[in-house]
């Protein structure tokens, strides 16, 4: 069409020659209002693979944008950046008693184990502790094999930052309940909640930060080393404590929301240090 009127021809009757309407001869698409967001949507989600459209939303209005989350949810999806589902086992339903949350920081924490491997095969162990409170990633210990005495070890160097909490949930793993585990919890009168065995709902605030770490970090991450993998994994707990908003906490990081806790309750339990933290 333009090569004829170029060669000459008029525009009327370069239309009625190749059969087009005047109107879709001159169209001209409109300006894309949302190519900006759009750009910081695929920004994110490149930088935080495994977050899927709620969590992008939350990260806008987290740096101060005002924007509709249906907006979000269509650009998101008109981008392609769904997030594939991993594979995994199912587990039948089964009866879930509510899990009490507690009302501040440092009254009880969850522990549990979380195994991965560096390149060339080895294994690491990490020792994961969560705040039930606040959700916050108290620690992430990563070595080779971490026993009852290395685990009281970490635990005194956590108090030495954070103070110890009232309680401790766990499964029944042999480090949980070991004698050396034992003995340092009588001594520092810390009381230990062992789960039923073969019920990890019982512990879910510690299985639902597990399966963000595995997601999030440990399988988006080859580890070349033990050193690497500490380095990474500290870099991630940061992130996640002060960076990444959580539906459950209103939209709020963990950071933040200890640190509105300690606001409202207008001070912490006299062994706490969590502001150190």
């Amino acid at each position: 069409m333009r090569y004829l009127i170029d060669k000459g021809l008029s525009e009327r009757r370069s239309l009625r020659f190749t059969g087009t309407s005047p109107s879709s001869f001159r169209y001209r698409p409109a300006t894309d209002h949302n190519a900006a967001l759009k750009e910081q949507i695929v920004t994110l989600a490149q930088r935080h693979r495994r977050y899927g459209a709620g969590m992008i939303y939350l990260k806008l209005r987290q740096a101060g944008m005002v924007v509709n989350h249906k907006r979000v949810d269509r650009l998101y999806a008109e981008a392609g950046l769904q997030v594939r589902r991993r594979k995994r086992k199912k587990i039948p339903v089964s009866e879930r008693p509510p899990l009490e949350r507690p009302s501040a920081a440092n009254q009880v924490w969850s522990m549990d184990f979380v195994f991965d491997r560096t390149a060339e095969g080895r294994v690491i162990k990490s020792l994961t502790v969560v705040d039930d409170a606040t959700h916050e990633a108290v620690a992430i210990v990563s070595e080779r094999a971490i026993g009852g005495m290395q685990l009281a070890r970490a635990l005194d160097q956590l108090a030495k930052t954070r103070g110890l909490p009232k309680a401790i949930r766990t499964d029944n793993g042999k480090e949980f309940c070991s004698r050396a585990t034992l003995t340092w919890a009588h001594a520092r009168g810390v009381q230990l909640f062992l789960i039923e065995p073969g019920k990890p709902n019982q512990n879910a605030y510690i299985e639902s930060f597990n399966g963000s770490f595995r997601d999030e970090c440990l399988h988006e991450h080859w580890f070349t080393s033990l050193r690497n993998a500490q380095a990474v994994i500290e870099g991630w707990r940061r992130e996640y404590n002060e960076e990444q908003p959580k539906k459950s906490l209103g939209g709020l990081t963990p950071a933040a929301y200890a640190k509105s806790l300690t606001q409202k309750s207008g001070k912490l339990p006299p062994d706490s240090k969590a502001l150190c933290y």
